[in-house]
Protein backbone atom coordinates (compact mmCIF):
# COMPACT_ATOMS: atom_id res chain seq x y z
CA UNK A 1 0.00 0.00 0.00
CA UNK A 2 1.47 3.53 -1.05
CA UNK A 3 2.52 5.80 1.83
CA UNK A 4 -0.19 8.02 1.64
CA UNK A 5 1.94 10.50 3.36
CA UNK A 6 4.19 10.91 0.15
CA UNK A 7 3.52 13.76 -1.96
CA UNK A 8 2.65 13.72 -5.31
CA UNK A 9 5.89 14.77 -6.29
CA UNK A 10 7.44 12.16 -4.60
CA UNK A 11 5.61 9.62 -6.23
CA UNK A 12 5.94 10.88 -9.37
CA UNK A 13 9.63 10.73 -8.84
CA UNK A 14 9.71 7.42 -7.86
CA UNK A 15 7.75 5.89 -11.10
CA UNK A 16 10.83 8.17 -12.87
CA UNK A 17 13.40 6.52 -10.93
CA UNK A 18 15.22 9.09 -9.40
CA UNK A 19 15.51 10.24 -5.73
CA UNK A 20 13.96 12.57 -3.87
CA UNK A 21 16.50 14.68 -1.50
CA UNK A 22 15.44 14.20 2.39
CA UNK A 23 14.43 18.13 3.59
CA UNK A 24 16.41 19.04 6.63
CA UNK A 25 14.29 19.70 9.47
CA UNK A 26 15.06 22.54 11.85
CA UNK A 27 17.84 22.02 14.46
CA UNK A 28 19.23 19.44 12.35
CA UNK A 29 22.80 18.75 12.00
CA UNK A 30 23.61 17.36 8.69
CA UNK A 31 24.13 13.81 10.18
CA UNK A 32 25.90 15.17 13.24
CA UNK A 33 25.24 14.86 16.63
CA UNK A 34 22.60 17.29 18.41
CA UNK A 35 23.91 20.28 20.21
CA UNK A 36 28.04 19.58 18.69
CA UNK A 37 27.50 22.41 16.87
CA UNK A 38 26.27 24.66 19.78
CA UNK A 39 29.50 23.40 21.91
CA UNK A 40 31.76 24.41 18.85
CA UNK A 41 30.47 27.68 18.95
CA UNK A 42 30.54 28.44 22.61
CA UNK A 43 34.14 27.17 22.49
CA UNK A 44 35.32 29.92 20.01
CA UNK A 45 33.73 32.72 21.80
CA UNK A 46 35.20 31.34 24.94
CA UNK A 47 38.50 31.87 22.98
CA UNK A 48 37.73 35.26 21.75
CA UNK A 49 36.91 36.53 24.85
CA UNK A 50 39.73 35.61 26.24
CA UNK A 51 41.93 36.91 23.69
CA UNK A 52 40.29 39.96 23.78
CA UNK A 53 40.24 40.58 27.65
CA UNK A 54 44.00 39.71 27.57
CA UNK A 55 44.02 36.80 29.93
CA UNK A 56 46.17 34.06 28.82
CA UNK A 57 45.11 30.85 27.65
CA UNK A 58 46.73 28.23 29.83
CA UNK A 59 44.47 28.91 32.72
CA UNK A 60 46.49 31.22 34.84
CA UNK A 61 44.40 34.42 36.13
CA UNK A 62 46.93 36.30 34.35
CA UNK A 63 47.55 38.62 37.57
CA UNK A 64 51.63 39.64 38.26
CA UNK A 65 52.75 37.71 41.17
CA UNK A 66 52.32 39.73 44.83
CA UNK A 67 55.82 37.97 45.52
CA UNK A 68 57.63 38.96 42.81
CA UNK A 69 56.18 42.21 42.58
CA UNK A 70 57.53 42.60 46.36
CA UNK A 71 61.07 41.23 45.88
CA UNK A 72 61.84 43.30 42.73
CA UNK A 73 65.60 43.89 42.28
CA UNK A 74 66.22 47.22 43.87
CA UNK A 75 67.32 50.23 41.43
CA UNK A 76 71.01 49.36 40.08
CA UNK A 77 73.41 52.55 40.23
CA UNK A 78 76.60 53.32 38.41
CA UNK A 79 79.66 53.77 40.93
CA UNK A 80 81.62 55.72 38.30
CA UNK A 81 78.94 58.39 38.24
CA UNK A 82 79.28 58.53 42.31
CA UNK A 83 81.39 61.32 43.87
CA UNK A 84 81.95 61.26 47.72
CA UNK A 85 83.53 63.74 50.14
CA UNK A 86 85.08 62.19 52.26
CA UNK A 87 85.51 64.02 55.64
CA UNK A 88 88.19 62.67 58.77
CA UNK A 89 86.52 63.22 61.93
CA UNK A 90 88.44 60.81 63.89
CA UNK A 91 90.50 63.18 65.84
CA UNK A 92 93.50 61.23 64.54
CA UNK A 93 96.77 62.29 62.61
CA UNK A 94 96.53 59.45 60.61
CA UNK A 95 94.80 60.52 56.95
CA UNK A 96 91.84 58.36 57.01
CA UNK A 97 89.97 59.92 54.36
CA UNK A 98 92.68 59.77 51.63
CA UNK A 99 92.77 55.85 52.72
CA UNK A 100 88.66 55.77 51.95
CA UNK A 101 89.09 57.68 48.89
CA UNK A 102 91.55 55.35 47.63
CA UNK A 103 89.69 52.70 48.42
CA UNK A 104 86.83 53.80 46.92
CA UNK A 105 87.97 54.66 43.52
CA UNK A 106 89.64 51.53 43.35
CA UNK A 107 86.45 49.61 43.22
CA UNK A 108 85.34 51.84 40.56
CA UNK A 109 83.86 54.75 42.22
CA UNK A 110 84.56 58.21 40.60
CA UNK A 111 87.42 60.04 41.07
CA UNK A 112 85.88 63.09 41.79
CA UNK A 113 85.80 61.95 45.65
CA UNK A 114 86.98 64.54 47.28
CA UNK A 115 88.75 64.35 51.03
CA UNK A 116 88.90 66.46 53.73
CA UNK A 117 88.92 67.01 57.58
CA UNK A 118 86.04 67.47 59.93
CA UNK A 119 85.36 70.48 61.57
CA UNK A 120 85.41 68.26 64.51
CA UNK A 121 85.72 65.15 65.99
CA UNK A 122 82.98 62.67 65.69
CA UNK A 123 82.36 59.93 67.22
CA UNK A 124 80.13 57.90 65.10
CA UNK A 125 80.82 57.40 61.56
CA UNK A 126 77.97 58.25 59.25
CA UNK A 127 77.00 58.51 55.37
CA UNK A 128 74.58 61.57 54.48
CA UNK A 129 73.09 61.69 51.17
CA UNK A 130 70.88 64.19 49.35
CA UNK A 131 67.08 63.56 47.86
CA UNK A 132 66.49 60.83 46.10
CA UNK A 133 69.97 59.63 46.22
CA UNK A 134 69.59 56.77 48.63
CA UNK A 135 70.32 54.16 46.23
CA UNK A 136 73.99 55.98 46.00
CA UNK A 137 74.53 56.09 49.31
CA UNK A 138 73.69 52.51 49.90
CA UNK A 139 76.23 51.56 47.02
CA UNK A 140 78.91 53.17 48.92
CA UNK A 141 78.16 51.90 52.10
CA UNK A 142 77.87 48.07 50.62
CA UNK A 143 81.47 48.96 49.35
CA UNK A 144 82.74 49.63 52.91
CA UNK A 145 80.55 47.55 55.19
CA UNK A 146 79.12 50.41 56.80
CA UNK A 147 75.48 49.51 58.08
CA UNK A 148 72.68 51.62 57.00
CA UNK A 149 71.33 52.37 60.70
CA UNK A 150 74.96 54.84 59.42
CA UNK A 151 73.30 56.46 56.37
CA UNK A 152 70.93 59.44 57.00
CA UNK A 153 69.22 61.53 54.58
CA UNK A 154 70.27 65.42 54.61
CA UNK A 155 69.02 68.48 53.27
CA UNK A 156 71.97 68.91 50.06
CA UNK A 157 72.97 67.37 47.33
CA UNK A 158 75.59 64.89 47.05
CA UNK A 159 76.90 62.54 49.48
CA UNK A 160 79.12 63.09 52.74
CA UNK A 161 81.26 60.42 54.66
CA UNK A 162 82.08 61.22 57.91
CA UNK A 163 84.53 59.17 59.23
CA UNK A 164 84.54 58.89 63.30
CA UNK A 165 86.31 57.77 65.98
CA UNK A 166 84.44 54.66 65.97
CA UNK A 167 86.51 53.69 62.90
CA UNK A 168 90.27 54.46 63.46
CA UNK A 169 91.66 52.51 60.84
CA UNK A 170 90.87 50.23 58.06
CA UNK A 171 89.17 50.40 54.81
CA UNK A 172 85.85 48.14 55.92
CA UNK A 173 83.91 49.55 58.90
CA UNK A 174 84.86 46.99 61.69
CA UNK A 175 81.89 43.77 62.53
CA UNK A 176 82.69 44.57 66.20
CA UNK A 177 80.92 47.93 65.42
CA UNK A 178 78.06 46.92 63.59
CA UNK A 179 78.96 46.39 60.67
CA UNK A 180 77.61 43.72 58.26
CA UNK A 181 80.85 43.16 55.31
CA UNK A 182 83.74 40.72 56.18
CA UNK A 183 86.84 42.48 55.33
CA UNK A 184 88.16 42.14 51.88
CA UNK A 185 90.25 39.57 50.83
CA UNK A 186 93.94 40.23 50.46
CA UNK A 187 94.81 39.95 46.91
CA UNK A 188 97.33 36.90 47.22
CA UNK A 189 98.92 38.02 43.76
CA UNK A 190 100.42 41.33 44.40
CA UNK A 191 101.78 39.64 47.24
CA UNK A 192 103.78 36.88 46.17
CA UNK A 193 104.68 39.42 43.06
CA UNK A 194 108.66 39.23 42.66
CA UNK A 195 109.03 36.56 45.50
CA UNK A 196 111.70 34.41 46.11
CA UNK A 197 111.61 31.15 48.49
CA UNK A 198 114.27 31.03 50.09
CA UNK A 199 115.65 28.77 52.46
CA UNK A 200 117.76 29.16 55.61
CA UNK A 201 121.12 27.16 53.99
CA UNK A 202 120.09 29.47 50.80
CA UNK A 203 120.42 32.50 52.15
CA UNK A 204 122.70 34.42 54.85
CA UNK A 205 120.12 37.63 55.15
CA UNK A 206 116.41 37.31 56.18
CA UNK A 207 113.60 37.15 53.50
CA UNK A 208 112.01 40.94 52.48
CA UNK A 209 108.47 40.84 54.27
CA UNK A 210 105.66 41.67 52.23
CA UNK A 211 104.43 45.39 51.72
CA UNK A 212 100.99 44.15 50.98
CA UNK A 213 98.06 44.35 53.33
CA UNK A 214 97.53 40.31 54.15
CA UNK A 215 96.91 39.26 57.92
CA UNK A 216 94.56 40.78 59.92
CA UNK A 217 95.16 41.83 63.58
CA UNK A 218 91.99 42.74 65.69
CA UNK A 219 89.71 43.02 62.86
CA UNK A 220 91.59 45.44 60.76
CA UNK A 221 93.92 44.56 57.65
CA UNK A 222 97.20 45.18 58.43
CA UNK A 223 100.68 44.45 56.33
CA UNK A 224 102.82 41.96 58.31
CA UNK A 225 105.48 44.54 60.08
CA UNK A 226 102.22 46.51 60.86
CA UNK A 227 100.55 43.97 62.33
CA UNK A 228 104.05 42.66 64.46
CA UNK A 229 104.33 46.63 65.89
CA UNK A 230 101.12 45.85 67.33
CA UNK A 231 100.81 42.51 68.89
CA UNK A 232 103.42 43.95 71.54
CA UNK A 233 102.41 41.33 74.16
CA UNK A 234 102.75 38.78 72.06
CA UNK A 235 106.52 36.82 72.52
CA UNK A 236 108.43 36.46 69.89
CA UNK A 237 109.49 32.96 68.49
CA UNK A 238 112.69 31.25 68.07
CA UNK A 239 111.67 27.73 67.64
Amino acid sequence: MPDLREGSAGRAARRRGTQVPRQRTEGSSGGRPPGREGARRRVRQSLFATIANDQPLTGDSGKKSTAATATASPRAVDPSRIAVKIENGTGTGVPRASELATTLTGKGFSSGTTTANAPGTTPTTTLTYGAGQKPQAQAVATALGLPSSHLKQGGTDGLTLVIGSDWPSGTTYPSGNGGTSSPAPADTHAAVTNAHAETADQSKSCAQVSPYKTVQFNGVNMTPAQAYAAATGQPDSDR
